[in-house]
């Protein structure tokens, strides 16, 4: 499934300052699985012909480059689908990771030009949902909101 997205004439540009969409990524497995959602609907992205590429999920104790290799694979994959930034996103885990871990999969992940919004296990999710749409979905609600900038008001 393609997405894209449909612009008003004389939209304003987007701000380059504001942040991009947030995915989910399932790590939790041997090959990551990558997805986006909106309103709740959750697709799992995948690459375009010529362009495919594997996201082999690196072990839990390895080093932050072998998880910014991962990372950065996933936000390009979602972001030539989307073919808009990506900035943020929840990650499913194979198994809760201690502070020490956390910290190092977030510098990853920062290095990988994400936010990690939280840190999730498969066990977390419904039993009827994939744990990537899932993931998706909830960094969806997530997400950083645009600032909204009040109307004045009349007189």
């Amino acid at each position: 499934m393609k997405l894209f997205q449909i612009e008003e004439p004389e939209g304003v540009p987007s701000d380059p300052n504001e942040a991009g969409v947030a995915i989910g990524i399932d790590a939790a497995g041997a090959r990551a699985e990558v997805a986006f959602s909106v309103g709740g609907n959750a697709v799992i992205l995948d690459d375009r012909p010529g362009f495919e590429q594997t996201l082999p999920v690196p072990p839990a104790e390895a080093g932050v480059a072998a998880w910014q290799e991962l990372l950065e694979g996933a936000r390009m994959r979602a972001e030539r689908a989307l073919a808009r930034p990506v900035t943020h996103a929840v990650v499913v885990l194979a198994a809760a990771v201690a502070a020490a871990e956390a910290g190092r999969l977030r510098q990853a992940a920062e290095q990988a030009g994400l936010e990690v919004l939280r840190f999730a296990t498969c066990g977390e999710f419904s039993a009827g949902r994939t744990p990537v749409l899932a993931a998706a979905a909830l960094a969806e609600d997530l997400a950083p909101r645009p600032e909204l900038t009040a109307a004045p008001g009349p007189g």
